[in-house]
């Protein structure tokens, strides 16, 4: 009997749990679905706000055309997803050559460096934010695609995980290829990142997650619709009178269903990336 308590109570807090998580995505779910705006206000602080009663669909298609904010939402959708793409892409390149350095060749000031990299990772962007500007205006990229991926390539964290599972690869390997006459370079891209799937997976995830919700440096570099990703486009139709939250909570909605869904397709690789990298309590 104590045991079936135990089990129950434990249940009962994980089911708290999820649906702290779970609720707020249903009532943006549900209130897209409404079409009339006085019930939405209505219900809004009430039980019905969970109901989608009467469903409809015309929020989504007044955001998908252009018809609620004047730019069709997936105009930023694919903005999003060219400079998510191509930091991640290009990111996971570099990081993963930066720790394969850091971790498998021996040099004069290599401890620097890994400290420098720990180091940097903990420096807020905020800090940052202002000299990149400069920079980046120097460079002429402002408003522009160049300004949101390129400074973000390499990223510490990303290096350091990469750096934390190379260690973690038997250096035997290294050896036997050396003996087969491989270089440095055929180790790395032949044998180590084949290897790698699943830390290639976390920092995918934690890169997108990132990049697909930063919003503080595409607000500093962009001005209108043709450069700028979700997150900004989101900010600025929320502060148009008036608001329509049915309209709102469709592009909201429509936002966050790709992480979601690049989350549940990587969430094995996931999970056994975090447990190989000592990351998990």
């Amino acid at each position: 009997m104590l045991k079936i308590s135990k089990a129950a109570g434990l249940y009962f807090v994980l089911l708290t749990i999820a649906a702290i998580f779970i609720v707020p995505l249903w009532v943006m779910l549900a209130t897209s679905l409404k079409s009339n705006e006085l019930q939405i206000t209505r219900e809004m602080a009430s039980v019905r706000a969970l109901l989608p009663l009467p469903p409809s669909w015309d929020n989504y298609k007044a955001v998908l055309k252009g018809e609620a904010f004047g730019t069709p939402w997936v105009r930023f959708f694919l903005n999003t997803c060219l400079i998510v793409a191509s930091v991640v892409i290009m990111g996971v390149v570099v990081n993963s050559m930066a720790a394969f350095a850091l971790a498998r060749l021996r040099f004069r000031g290599r401890g620097v460096l890994v400290s420098a990299v720990v180091a940097l990772i903990i420096l807020p962007f905020e800090g940052l934010a202002v000299p990149l500007f400069l920079i980046i205006n120097r460079f002429g990229w402002f408003d522009s695609f160049q300004a949101q991926i390129i400074p973000f390539i390499a990223h510490p964290f990303s290096i350091f995980l990469f750096y934390q599972f190379f260690n973690k690869l038997p250096r035997d390997l290294d050896e036997a290829a050396k003996v087969d006459g491989a270089s440095w370079w055929q180790i790395y891209w032949k044998i180590v990142l084949p290897l790698s799937r699943p830390v290639i997976a976390t920092v995918a995830i934690l890169q997108s997650l990132e990049y697909w919700n930063s919003f503080l440096w595409p607000l500093m570099v962009t001005r209108g619709p043709e450069f700028r990703p979700l997150s900004v486009a989101m900010n600025t139709f929320f502060g148009l009178p008036p608001r329509q939250w049915g309209d709102v909570m469709a592009f909201a909605f429509l936002t966050a269903m790709p992480l979601l869904v690049l989350y549940l397709a990587f969430q094995r690789w996931f999970v056994q990336s975090v447990a190989q990298s000592g990351l998990k309590g």
